[in-house]
């Protein structure tokens, strides 16, 4: 076979749930035990797992034609990559994490300008660096291993730069938060080369078409519904929905079916007001892909 997409997806907390996000797209890949070289039914792909921190590097240098990280690995390490599109999705929510600068609750540090001269842990090396550069601010930065939060607390600097979602694990450290540096989410990427050839940017498009779809229909699911054919235009006026309803004549003429897509936070208001004009036979179901 000529033609074969390398694709690095990411190892670690995203792991599961890349697996699971390709999963609903089309791909099902199956692990194998102290393996990086994942079986996937697309004999197209060829999947290589990999640090995040490193896939941008390895994508930029050619050892994969695409690949899935962090915006903040690929500003990290300065790459040259194609940036295919945003895949805003995490282990446990669909939203962006956050880099903080983050102090011992108890400092008087309050703002970063009053860290100078100080001593600050990450494991973002270059974009913290670059960040205090830009402030006009002189630290020191140094390299962290892990267990970033335990350093203040330790007393080996007065500040750290950690990524978060809530903030829970920080405030349960006893750190404060006095400065966001960056946002980050997923990325498709893919290598320049590999964009320039028609074969290989189409394959990597339709995954991300796919990936989108999924990622769309995770907040979304569908409605179907028996309605009364009196109750409609009152209902036309409630449903949200991602197009106009799809309404189909039922054999009894003062009835219709009635079926949408709609945000699945939406339903726990919705279903109630469209039992109060009458609806019968409500099923709601999950969505796989949303295109």
């Amino acid at each position: 076979m000529s033609d074969t997409l390398k694709i690095g997806l990411p190892k670690g907390s995203l792991q599961d749930s890349t697996i699971k996000l390709f999963a609903k797209s089309g791909w099902k890949i199956n692990l194998h035990h102290r393996n990086y070289f994942p079986d996937v039914n697309d004999e197209e792909l060829n999947i290589s797992m990999c640090r995040a921190q490193e896939m941008a590097k390895y994508v930029e240098d050619g050892i994969l034609d695409a690949g899935m990280t962090g915006k903040d690995w690929i500003l990290e390490n300065n790459s040259d990559v194609v940036e295919v599109s945003n895949l805003v999705y995490s282990k446990v929510s669909n939203r962006p994490a956050r880099w903080i600068l983050a102090v011992a609750g108890d400092s008087p540090y309050m703002k970063p300008e009053d860290l100078a001269g100080k001593k600050v842990a990450t494991e973002l090396l270059g974009v913290t660096k670059r960040y205090f550069e830009e402030k006009g601010i002189d630290v020191e930065v140094f390299y962290s291993w892990g267990a970033t939060e335990a350093k203040v607390v330790e007393g080996l600097c007065d500040a750290i730069v950690e990524v978060t979602e809530t903030g829970t694990t920080i405030k349960a450290h006893g750190l404060r938060i006095i400065d966001e540096v960056m946002q980050t989410n997923t990325i498709l990427l893919a290598n320049k080369e590999a964009w320039e050839n028609p074969w290989k940017r189409k394959k990597i498009e339709n995954i991300n078409l796919l990936l989108q779809g999924a990622l769309k229909a995770e907040k979304m699911v569908g409605l179907k519904m028996n309605m009364p054919k009196n109750a409609l235009e009152k209902a036309m006026n409630m449903l949200p929905s991602l197009n106009s309803p799809t309404v189909s004549d039922l054999s009894d003429v003062n009835w219709v079916s009635v079926e949408i897509m709609v945000e699945e936070i939406a339903v726990r208001e919705l279903i109630p007001q469209l039992m109060d004009l009458g609806v019968e036979g409500i099923i709601e179901y999950p969505l796989n892909k949303v295109i």
